[in-house]
């Protein structure tokens, strides 16, 4: 629980450097108080910087799998590749286009 309140505390950009000090003081020596205290003043933007965190890790996943891919532009050169060296029809690299293009 105190690593998930440390975790919360300094994705919180609203709060300056020395405020998260002293939350931080605080939740060191009077843990269970300075949760609760925490909980109920800063409470609601806890569910809203969790979900800051997931969209962007999501969004890194997603950015990495494209990359790693290479792609429409890829799928376009391989098909291309495919085409020229006879071993699909001009209908079937044209479908092949319009799926990586959708």
């Amino acid at each position: 629980m105190l690593i998930g309140y440390l975790m919360t505390l300094f994705r919180d950009h609203e709060l300056s450097g020395w405020l998260k000090a002293v939350w931080l003081i605080f939740l060191f020596f009077l843990p269970v108080l300075t949760a609760l205290v925490y909980l109920i003043a800063r409470g609601g933007g806890m569910a809203q910087r969790s979900q800051q965190v997931a969209r962007h890790q999501q969004q890194a996943v997603d950015t990495y799998i494209r990359d790693v891919a290479g792609g429409s532009a890829a799928e376009i050169a391989k098909a291309k590749e495919l085409l020229d060296a006879g071993v699909i029809s001009s209908e079937e690299f044209e479908r092949l286009k319009e799926k990586a293009l959708a």
